[in-house]
């Protein structure tokens, strides 16, 4: 199993869309086991893909979430145990531990207890890493995909350190470039802080801390970047970016390569996953109809040339998926 976080702490870059359609295609098309964990308190991949009818059934009656693993350790009551909240999505086919708004709660508790981890202790540590015990339970599928919010702050780095692999979905934007060099130095801290915690525990303690039976070290890697969000124009039957956009494109390899390869323990020949041009309707269809943009069909409203525009993006995602498989593969 490898778990993907798809981060930017700049919002508006269409995260949430390229996760869960990178998700379904995985799914659908590859036949992977696939798994999202819907961690942003604006619960927007949960929206995306349920229907608005079963999101009010879902909330207004048992509210199974994503709080349910959050809750016992801000109670002192260690790890989550019992059954996990997993909801199949109809039309994105990935299992889904849905969103929850209250998670926004949890960001003072994992603050204080961030103190107290990278000062070595069991408690700090626990709730630090309480996602690595997550994902020890998910071990039965192939990729499990973290959605999260557009910061920095407590509850992205407790998945973060506890991941295998963040990506980069990025808008031709000198702020996303901006954006790049803030992750790294707060990936570089974090590991710094975390990996002194850990090994005061251990000296201490006479023993690693464990989870699962497995010594816990921060092991998360840069899998890659998308391009996205720019309007193209045809040059030579091959498509470029139009030239407003074109000069920001070109310092996105330079920035990536400075700031998120030498978080990585070994160099990525295909650091730039893909790119995607403006999907321009395609994207509320898909929201409104809670269908995937490669599944979009006659009667979710794509009519005309919209067709082509589906059947374009499918490629789009198989370039991005065969590229992250391959990065993967290597880094692991």
């Amino acid at each position: 199993m490898e778990s993907i976080v798809v981060f930017n702490n700049k919002g508006g870059v269409g995260k949430t869309t390229l996760l869960c359609n990178v998700a379904s295609y995985l799914q659908i098309i590859e036949n992977k086991k696939v798994m999202i964990v819907d961690m942003d308190p604006q619960c927007n991949a949960t929206a995306y893909m349920f229907p608005y009818p079963q999101i009010e059934n879902l909330y207004s009656k048992s509210k199974k979430t994503i709080y349910e693993i959050v809750k016992p350790l801000q109670r002192g009551k260690g790890f989550q145990k019992g059954e996990l909240p997993i909801i199949k999505s109809p039309h994105f086919k990935v299992d889904v531990i849905i969103g929850d708004p209250d998670l926004s709660l949890s960001e003072d508790f994992l603050s204080k207890d961030w103190l107290d981890g990278k000062a070595g202790d069991f408690r700090g540590l626990q709730t630090t890493l309480m996602f690595r015990d997550l994902l020890s339970k998910l071990e039965e599928y192939d990729y499990v995909f973290f959605d999260v919010g557009p910061s920095l702050g407590a509850l992205n780095r407790s998945v973060l350190a506890s991941s295998d692999y963040f990506i980069v979905p990025m808008s031709s934007d000198i702020f996303s470039i901006q954006a790049i060099e803030n992750i790294a130095k707060s990936l570089k801290e974090w590991k710094k802080q975390l990996s002194r915690g850990l090994n005061d525990f251990k000296e201490r303690e006479g023993e690693p801390f464990l989870i699962d039976e497995k010594e816990v070290q921060w092991h998360i890697q840069f899998g890659g970047y998308i391009t996205q969000q720019y309007t193209a124009k045809t040059v030579g039957g091959k498509k470029q970016p139009v030239k407003a956009y074109e000069k920001i494109i070109k310092k996105i390899p330079g920035t990536v390569k400075k700031h998120l390869m030498e978080l990585n323990k070994d160099d990525l020949n295909t650091p730039k996953l893909g790119e995607i041009t403006n999907l321009h309707s395609l994207v509320p269809l898909s929201q409104n109809s809670s269908v995937p943009i490669f599944a979009l069909k006659a009667e979710h409203g794509v009519v005309g040339a919209h067709f082509n525009k589906v059947k374009e993006f499918e490629k789009t995602l198989k370039t991005i998926s065969d590229n992250l498989i391959t990065n993967l593969n290597y880094l692991s």
